[in-house]
């Protein structure tokens, strides 16, 4: 079995040093789903949610919360993220919202854990803004996708839908 890497020779965690690691093109996507009832994706679809823009919003703290997982997540590397993208999807039959992310850039490390940040976020957004008009929401499904790049190479995840 492999030495995990986020343990130092005294079996303590400890942060990887990734100083002699090759700079590559890394990227990774996840997601999450938000199950909601047809009326409360009524109001956001059609402009109509007392709260505002609950897209715009959510689509920014997902943003915002992959910048910030090395401050989140403890033995994370804070790192330059080149690309963040939150793509939030209305799905009807069953009602929800497909929250899906892309992370990227060129490092010594990978981006799976900021992705996986932002889909959470996002998500969590989601449910913070619509509260108010529905209480009983469900976050689901939150994974990852895919990576591309890195020591441990490509990952391609299965299709659940």
């Amino acid at each position: 079995m492999n030495q995990l890497s986020h343990l130092n020779h005294a079996g303590e965690a400890n942060m990887v040093d990734v100083t002699d690691k090759a700079v590559t093109l890394r990227q990774a996507r996840a997601e999450a789903y938000l199950s909601l009832n047809e009326h409360t994706l009524t109001l956001i679809t059609e402009g109509k949610h007392p709260k505002g823009d609950v897209f715009a919003v959510a689509r920014i703290a997902g943003i915002q919360a992959a910048k910030k997982t090395w401050d989140l997540i403890p033995l994370c590397h804070p790192l330059m993220l080149s690309k963040v993208e939150v793509v939030l999807t209305p799905l009807t039959d069953p009602s929800r919202i497909h929250i899906e992310t892309l992370c990227r850039l060129s490092g010594q490390t990978g981006v799976e854990m900021e992705a996986l940040t932002a889909a959470s976020v996002a998500a969590l957004t989601l449910y913070d803004m619509c509260k108010a008009v529905q209480k009983d929401m469900v976050i689901e499904s939150i994974r990852l996708v895919e990576k591309q790049g890195g020591k441990s190479g490509d990952y391609q995840g299965k299709r659940y839908d």
